[in-house]
């Protein structure tokens, strides 16, 4: 439980209520100070993530039309980043907010890197506001983007119309120093089981940038569909890629396509990281390419969603020229650090076979400069030095299959905790929900938030768990509503989970502030699922 300031509330007071429970404390100017028609700011640090720490205190500052983003003019990072604060501010105040540089104007909001700020890291920053204007510092730019993330949830929900809205625009006085906990906080979208295109994907590159999430997983590959176009093996996505679920028309991305994905989330500070999963999930591959096949035949395309069925020829040499081919011609399209090799599900492929292809396949991805990635199951094998193993089981997952992801971990291995009755988004919230699955159960808001990403493995080391990630799996899920009915409301939790510290961890004390989310999903067109559990604020 998070170490609260203890104070006498006047609990007749409902913000201030709401304050309490989201365990921050008071901001220093009175109530009194604002009249019926001027709305006290949203109290300091009420957002999700919750900041490391939150020090409220003086006067609001009021964005106005004189306000200008203010930068340090060397810094091509800095002024792209303001640019798209602004190109958030603007349509909903009406105002210029013009980016100048820092010593052409006093006040205002100001962006700024710092090198001496080494404590805040690669992505932390300070958010100092108070009447005569908000400051953002960091040490790396991507703090200054999370900054601004703070920023926009610090005023009120309608700033992120597209409309002009009336305002007032404060932020309350004080000072926020937030850190994340975390390195990797992940988010999956499978484009595999039913395609999505570049500007849907992008559309939830934006919508993982307002709860600090620095990593976008792309699964890429898998039974119903292969969507990246591989010039080494074009049938992969012209025929591999041409159905999905239900025999509908899938798609793929052409290289110009992922890299503009690419490019986009780092515009965001986010790296994607593309998954190729292997050696089972991969009926679209043995449908393109017969020659993939142990007996040399190719099976029909698959539109359904049963699992464990398909496998590479692992006793095959072309099976190798095949991985070797695309891991190439992916990572060099992709800057990020890791590649995912899948490795889950691999039913219909023998132990001593699995083993073998691990073996040869992770040095493949090394060859060509990243990192491996693959499902827990890779630690079956042996993982390679430095790789991520993503764990997606449940609760009540064998003791047996937990010990062996654990001794990996002891061994070395880092963790991306996913388990699947926690964050899996496309599980069904209740026996009633109309759309997700329900094979690791229901999955409420509550239950994808209360758990503890560093004590949830038992005998794995605190330090191995690098991160947290919640996958969208889309046998079900196949528009842009359907992933708001998913992810939202779950999705912010699992990313404070990964960015804010364990002591704030409180499920009474964010569902307040997840509450106060509401009108702001509603604000940027998010068709989120009104969870019971959450005392949403009445509609307008």
């Amino acid at each position: 439980m998070p170490v609260r300031q203890r104070r006498t509330l006047p609990r007749v007071l409902g913000a201030l209520l709401l304050l309490a429970a989201a365990g921050i404390s008071c901001v220093g100017a009175a109530p009194t100070a604002h009249s019926a028609a001027e709305p006290a700011p949203r109290p300091l640090g009420r957002i999700v993530p919750a900041p490391a720490s939150v020090a409220p205190g003086g006067q609001p500052y009021t964005i106005t039309a004189s306000t200008r983003i203010r930068v340090d003019e060397r810094s091509r990072e800095s002024r792209a980043v303001a640019a798209y604060l602004a190109g958030i501010l603007r349509p909903s105040t009406g105002h210029p907010l013009r980016v100048v540089d820092e010593d052409d104007a006093h006040g205002g909001i100001r962006l700024r890197l710092s090198n001496a700020e080494k404590s805040l890291g690669d992505e932390g920053y300070r958010l100092q506001s108070g009447r005569g204007g908000i400051t953002l510092t960091a040490h790396r730019p991507a703090g200054l983007f999370r900054g601004v993330q703070t920023l926009r949830q610090q005023l009120p929900a309608a700033v992120e119309k597209k409309t002009v809205q009336p305002g007032p625009w404060q932020v309350a006085g004080g000072t926020i120093t937030d850190t994340p906990r975390y390195a990797y906080r992940g988010a999956m979208l499978d484009v595999s089981r039913h395609f999505f295109t570049v500007d849907q994907v992008k559309r939830y590159i934006d919508q993982l940038a307002l709860y600090k999430v620095n990593k976008l997983h792309l699964h890429l590959s898998d039974d119903q569909g292969w969507r990246i176009a591989i010039d080494s093996w074009p049938r992969l996505a012209t025929y591999g890629g041409s159905t999905q679920v239900g025999g509908g028309p899938g798609g793929y991305y052409t290289k110009d396509d992922y890299r503009e994905i690419v490019r986009y989330a780092a515009s965001r500070y986010q790296e994607v990281v593309p998954e190729i999963d292997l050696p089972g999930h991969t009926n679209a591959a043995l449908a393109s390419y017969a020659e993939l096949n142990c007996d040399g035949v190719a099976p029909p395309l698959y539109t359904g969603t049963s699992v464990g069925f398909s496998s590479l020829c692992v006793p095959k040499p072309v099976t190798y020229d095949f991985v070797d081919d695309v891991i190439r011609e992916l990572a060099a399209l992709t800057p990020g650090k890791y590649l995912h090799i899948g490795g889950d599900e691999a039913h219909s492929t023998a132990h001593e076979d699995y083993v073998a292809f691990m073996e040869k396949v992770q040095p493949i991805v090394a060859k060509y400069g990243k990192t491996v990635v693959g499902w827990h199951q890779l630690t079956g094998a042996t993982p390679a030095e430095g790789a991520l193993a993503q764990y997606w089981g449940l609760d009540r997952t064998s003791a047996a299959e937990k010990e062996q992801v654990a001794a990996a971990a002891r061994n070395g291995t880092g963790l991306i905790l996913s388990p699947a009755d926690r964050v899996y988004l496309d599980m069904k919230y209740t026996k009633d929900t109309k759309l997700g699955l329900a094979w690791a159960g229901y999955v409420e808001v509550q239950r994808s938030y209360d758990w503890n990403p560093a004590a949830y493995l038992p005998g794995a080391p605190a330090e191995a768990v690098k991160g947290v990630e919640a996958p969208l799996w889309t046998e079900t899920v196949s528009q842009n509503a359907h992933i708001d009915q998913m992810a939202f409301p779950r999705l912010p939790g699992v990313a404070e989970l990964g960015w804010s510290p364990a002591a704030t961890h409180d499920w009474e004390a964010y569902k307040v502030r997840l509450a106060a989310q509401g009108p702001r999903f509603e604000a940027l067109g998010i068709d989120y699922y009104r969870s019971p559990q959450v005392p949403w604020p009445a509609a307008e």
